[in-house]
């Protein structure tokens, strides 16, 4: 409370008035006839219009101006229906121009030309388009955090591109409908915008409206966009129908179960834009069977792991529903409820326990208000899960219901404020049909700068319920107060993190534990300037300290330190260093009540990476790690990491980590009177990624990625765990002694892309996989590797093919 009172001060002495540096302003020019989008800016609607230039670069040389030789000059004009920019970027040399050909999202190793518009002029949110000097297309949506903006690279809008190279440099066209963006209805229109280049063969990043790279934020350093009257809104209605077949083999080979399934889906994604604000997306039965494979590992943690969404639905416009981080979208379509409660009878077993529940349909809405005012709901309807138990006496089978029809909803309101600020109401609600219980969390979230944009004061205070049919509903508490100076060379923040031991947002977000209260200072020092051998570097600092709430007790002290550095040759290099002093674990034995003295220990960090834009990049992180728990632990971490540019349509790289841990302690298992057992072990670890990508052209793609991940425990020593936190002698050796591990994680993801026309796609997939976990932990990596391609593998063809209809589009047709 005290901390909070003191941001809370110290915020209010510096809210006052600074000005800003003059933005930069460019008048767009209304035309009757549309350019022809070919790349090249020889019609006549291009002649006598006003041109962006004067670029000023952020990377390497923060303030430099563009040089004359290779300017760029970007012009704006618009009609009824859609707005036109064609720019011209001047390249002394042009074959200095990287060419490197990539799929939608995807800039890889090229140029590219990037707008941004903020259409409410509101300093925090946006809508960027991109392109590439090959006619690759990217789109993001801005959004705002403590930190500035976030970049949602997910969201995607439809829109048409074109560039060409000549003895000049490059140029482009592009052509963004008004369907693609949300804007005010009214005659008189002023737009914040702003204009990016990229020139990738000398890492070169350079804007519009200069960006002051010790000013906190991107979208408030924007200029101004001018000269629009009276367009109008148009009926934004697209629908998105698909259809889908899969192929699936594993050879089973036992009698009544088949080795090749198939199977043939349908369904439709619609997106309406119910006015010039508002958009609604609905999924109805849909197909994620295409999306890439996650990144799973042995955990020998207490705690879950979170896993990266990859369903484009959940990641595309979301930025309103992730407030106060109460949505973690894996938990719709998740895993059942009741996934590990299955009782068994004499002579059951199970014979099948889907892992994930069916999403029968999902819907978002989401806009903002001419005043500022976000509005944004999404719900989820999921269908019951069956596990299937068998008799092996009797044969008899019964289905045991994992999860209930639950459904997800998020309501949110988030209203901007003067000074890039905001204020934010979210409550997220799970509501399950039958005897298991509801969940609700709600509360708010702020973000406050002061005028200039130098402090911020952040944070949130949510509540969470969790209501039981006949029983008392559990109530739980959680708040986080920040407040620091975010612009300049110097910069820090204190804040304080507290949640009670009732809180629980797990239902549809994700937290790991409870009933802690968390203090924390960070410090940062940045030079922007050039000097000697970098262009730029930082060090910083941060203390960290955790209490257990009740009953209170001391958890953890960490004290962290480092820097990096980018040189002049554009080779990066980090350096960073982190102390714990010995805590208490209440979370590593598995019984509430019950503590571990986690050891004292250090860790010591580096990586340096080449040089991106050249043929051949790469780099290491190196980790030494030392551990003062008696046995001489110690551990290591060994990333190497490279990519090989063959040429601009292919390319491969690798990514491979070794982490040994030796004579590292920690859970084994229980013994037979539900007392923990802990060990000495050493654990050594492997993750190897391959991706191979080659690039017809910036519709069409193949990409391959090949993931090996091995992990193996070798219990060397049992101890139990005394009343102190320590480890003892064993009270009992009544337990299962055998329970070294070997698991081994294969995963080939292989996807042939077709973007045939704007927003319609066919796509192609193989995915193959296998997993295995035994007691077996005495043979290395490469045996491994060879016994787990051995092993029967799951192999799975699918062909989707994606349209996009627009109702624009449809009206003009019926109209001829």
């Amino acid at each position: 409370m005290k901390v909070f009172i003191l941001a809370i001060s110290l915020s209010a002495i510096t809210l006052t008035a600074f000005s800003q540096n003059e933005k930069k302003t460019l008048v767009a020019v209304k035309t009757e006839t549309p350019p022809k989008i070919d790349g090249t800016l020889d019609d006549a609607v291009w002649q006598n219009v006003p041109i962006a230039t004067d670029f000023v670069e952020l990377q390497p040389n923060a303030g430099n101006h563009e040089k004359h030789e290779n300017r760029t000059e970007v012009k704006i004009i618009y009609d009824n229906t859609a707005i036109y920019i064609g720019a011209r970027m001047y390249e002394k040399d042009p074959s200095k121009i990287a060419r490197e050909f990539a799929t939608r999202d995807q800039v890889g190793n090229a140029d590219f030309l990037g707008i941004i518009f903020d259409t409410y002029k509101d300093g925090i949110n946006g809508s960027g388009f991109f392109v590439t000097s090959t006619n690759g297309q990217f789109d993001a949506k801005y959004a705002p955090n403590p930190n500035g903006n976030s970049e949602d690279e997910t969201w995607n809008a439809v829109w048409t591109s074109k560039v060409n190279i000549d003895s000049l440099g490059w140029t482009c066209e592009m052509r963004i409908p008004y369907s693609a963006l949300r804007f005010a209805k009214k005659d008189m229109q002023t737009w914040g915008m702003n204009l990016i280049r990229r020139r990738q063969t000398v890492q070169q990043q350079l804007w519009w409206n200069e960006l002051d790279p010790k000013m906190n934020g991107l979208i408030n350093q924007e200029g101004l966009l001018t000269g629009l009257k009276q367009i109008v809104p148009p009926v934004r209605l697209a629908f998105y129908p698909y259809f889908s077949t899969y192929v699936n083999h594993y050879p089973y080979n036992t009698p009544g179960i088949a080795n090749t399934k198939t199977s043939f889906n349908g369904g439709m994604d619609v997106k309406y834009g119910i006015n010039e604000s508002f958009t609604l997306d609905l999924t109805l039965i849909p197909d994620f069977g295409q999306v890439q494979s996650d990144n799973k590992i042995l955990n020998l943690t207490p705690f879950e792991v979170k896993y990266n969404e990859n369903r484009a639905f959940f990641t595309e416009g979301t930025e309103l529903f992730n407030k106060g981080n109460l949505f973690y979208s894996r938990r719709v379509g998740g895993q059942p409820l009741h996934y590990y409660d299955i009782t068994l009878n004499d002579h059951e077993a199970i014979i099948s326990n889907p892992s994930e529940t069916k999403l029968i349909n999902a819907v978002k809405l989401s806009g903002r208000l001419s005043n500022g005012l976000g509005i944004g709901v999404f719900n989820g309807l999921t269908n019951t899960a069956y596990a299937t138990v068998e008799d092996s006496v009797t044969g008899n089978r019964r289905l045991v219901q994992t999860s209930p029809v639950t459904n997800y909803n998020i309501i949110v309101l988030d209203q901007n404020l003067k000074n890039n600020s905001s204020v934010t109401f979210i409550n997220t609600n799970v509501n399950r049909f039958g005897k298991d219980y509801t969940a609700d969390v709600g509360g708010f979230v702020w973000n406050l700068n002061n005028k200039k944009n130098t402090y911020n004061l952040a944070g949130y205070a949510l509540m969470s319920n969790k209501f039981y049919k006949g029983e008392q509903t559990v109530t739980g508490y959680n708040y986080e107060v920040v407040f620091g100076k975010v612009s300049g060379n110097f910069t820090w923040n204190i804040g304080e993190d507290r949640v009670d031991g009732k809180y629980d947002s797990n239902d549809l977000g994700i937290l790991f534990n409870n009933n802690y209260i968390d203090h924390f200072l960070n410090l940062q020092y940045a030079n922007y300037k050039p000097k000697h051998l970098f262009t730029q570097w930082n060090v910083w600092t941060n203390t960290y300290s955790s209490y257990r709430v009740s009953p209170t007790a001391y958890q953890y002290f960490n004290q962290n330190f480092g820097g990096n550095a980018s040189f002049k040759n554009f080779w990066q290099v980090n350096i960073n260093a982190h102390y714990r002093v010995e805590g208490n674990d209440f979370y590593e034995p598995r019984f509430a009540g019950r503590v571990f003295k986690n050891p004292e220990n250090f860790v010591l960090n580096w990586n340096l990476s080449t040089n991106r834009a050249k043929v051949l990049s790469g780099g290491f992180w190196y980790s030494d790690q030392w551990l003062a728990n008696g046995h001489g632990g110690h551990g290591n971490d060994l990333e190497l990491f490279y990519n090989v540019r063959i040429s601009n349509k292919f390319s491969f790289g690798e990514d491979v980590t070794i982490s040994p841990r030796i004579n590292y302690t920690g859970f084994a298992t229980f013994d037979d009177d539900k007392n923990d057992v802990f060990a000495l072990r050493d654990v050594h670890t492997v993750d190897n990624t391959f991706t191979l990508k080659y690039t017809f052209s910036s519709i069409m793609g193949l990409n391959l990625r090949l993931r090996h991940y091995w992990s193996k425990v070798n219990n060397k020593k049992f101890f139990g765990l005394g009343k102190d936190g320590y480890l003892t002698d064993l009270a009992s050796e009544n337990f299962d002694h055998d329970i070294n591990q070997n698991a081994n994680i294969w995963n080939v993801d292989m996807v042939y892309i077709w973007q045939f026309s704007p927003g319609s796609e066919l796509s192609l997939a193989w995915k193959n996989s296998t997993y295995t976990d035994t007691n077996l932990a005495t043979q290395g990596y490469f045996s491994n590797l060879r016994n787990t391609v051995e092993q029967p593998q799951n192999n799975n063809f699918s062909l989707k093919l994606l349209y996009y209809v627009d109702f624009q589009s449809l009206k003009k047709h019926n109209k001829g």
